[in-house]
């Protein structure tokens, strides 16, 4: 009698040298992994030096503009000139934040395989943060302008006081400070794994410790942040892409 072939065994084949073949057929190659792996453009790094030129043109437009007590009187707003100022960097705002993904993407490709869960937790949160509380601080200043350029619909002054504070606050408190953790992780990640110039790693370290501790002393030293971005992204530029350590190479720690 006859037995035939249990279900889940194959039946044997033949070799084109005539020996008897009984392992699986050759699988034909996935076409999702059939194209070649990305590559990060070095022209990204470019998003850096984007991201500085209009988050300083931002900022310099706003604090000219408005007055840096958020108590003063809101005759700012019915001047077109400053309004209009203001309403030019509130809507710079999203692309500075599309530009600063872009650059913290060319900051974890430049990373590559010594990335490390933890520094990066911290890069990738702070950064993130960043970029929300700067959204929602030019959002409720951009209300606050809309309203003011209504005929006759001045805010009030409780109103006023109310924007301006929640603005500066997210701004100068929070988007800033988080902007200083952003920088100091960076810089000590650089540190550790040599990714750019050390000039670049010593003043990001003294401009996170500013930031951190200066920014409630003067408005202007939050322009540290995006002179040190500016500043990063054109040593990337320079030095180009950095060599690769081969798959499942082990760095050196420390």
């Amino acid at each position: 009698m006859t037995k035939r072939p249990m279900a889940g065994h194959l039946r044997p084949g033949l070799a084109s040298d005539g020996r008897p073949v009984t392992g699986p057929p050759p699988m034909s190659p996935d076409p999702l992994q059939a194209g070649s792996p990305l590559r990060t453009p070095r022209a990204a790094a470019v998003a850096g030096i984007i991201f500085a030129v209009l988050l300083i043109v931002a900022l310099v437009l706003f604090r000219i503009s408005t007055p840096a007590d958020p108590s003063r009187a809101g005759t700012w707003l019915t001047s077109p000139g400053r309004r209009t100022a203001v309403t030019v960097s509130l809507n710079l705002v999203p692309f500075v934040g599309i530009a600063f993904l872009w650059f913290i993407g060319v900051i974890r490709d430049r990373i590559g395989q010594q990335e490390d869960r933890f520094f990066v937790t911290v890069f990738l949160g702070s950064g993130l943060l960043f970029v929300g509380m700067l959204f929602v601080a030019a959002a409720v200043g951009g209300g606050l302008a809309a309203a003011a350029s209504s005929p006759g619909h001045l805010p009030s002054s409780n109103t006023l006081l109310l924007d301006r504070n929640i603005t500066s606050t997210l701004l100068n408190v929070y988007a800033i400070r988080m902007a200083a953790v952003f920088t100091l992780v960076t810089a000590t990640i650089a540190r550790r794994t040599g990714i750019i110039s050390r000039w670049i790693i010593v003043t990001g370290l003294v401009a996170a410790v500013v930031l951190l501790i200066g920014v409630g002393i003067s408005p202007w030293v939050e322009l540290l942040f995006p002179a040190w971005v500016l500043a990063l992204s054109l040593d990337i530029l320079v030095t180009g892409p950095r060599e690769r350590p081969p798959a499942g190479a082990i760095t050196p720690a420390g």
